[in-house]
């Protein structure tokens, strides 16, 4: 088994977690429904049509196209980054989970036209902008690439 491989996989447990999910609240809740299960946290459905915090998200409609292309071009880079880069495990992982995020987002926007949002989380009458599986696991990853750039062995540089 390729080394690459286990990055994909990791990528596809993203992607089905987020499907389901997405599938067991639009089974369960109508649009606009919310049910809180602690004093902090709510689940709830609403449709974004833009991208993170709702950015876009009241644009004529050209956002759709334009953030499925983006995730689509992302996805080729992440993919071949991970191909290259295979052995290095913080990077990848990191990688791995963005790529998961992105395509089940991806998803939403070619069957629904949107994405699926879920997650409710709030606090003294603040709410965080509700968001998915697919949202977590990039803000995720993205931290893991962070933390793994701060971690990197730099090269000792030869005093002159």
């Amino acid at each position: 088994m390729p080394e690459s491989s286990r990055w994909f996989g990791l990528s596809a447990v993203v992607i089905v977690l987020d499907y389901l999910t997405k599938v067991a609240v639009l089974g369960a809740f109508a649009p606009g429904e919310s049910r809180a299960l602690a004093p902090f946290f709510n689940l709830v459905l609403v449709f974004n049509k833009g991208a993170a915090f709702s950015f876009l998200a009241t644009a004529q409609g050209w956002q759709t196209f334009f953030f499925a292309t983006v995730a689509i071009i992302a996805s080729m880079v992440i993919s071949f980054l991970i191909i290259r880069n295979k052995n290095k495990m913080l990077f990848c992982a990191g990688l791995s989970l963005i790529l998961g995020g992105a395509l089940g987002n991806l998803y939403d926007r070619i069957v629904y036209g949107q994405v699926v949002d879920f997650l409710d989380f709030h606090a003294a009458g603040w709410h965080f902008p509700a968001f998915n599986i697919a949202d977590s696991a990039i803000t995720v990853g993205a931290g893991i690439l962070i933390l793994e750039s701060f971690l990197q062995k730099q090269p000792n540089e030869t005093k002159a």
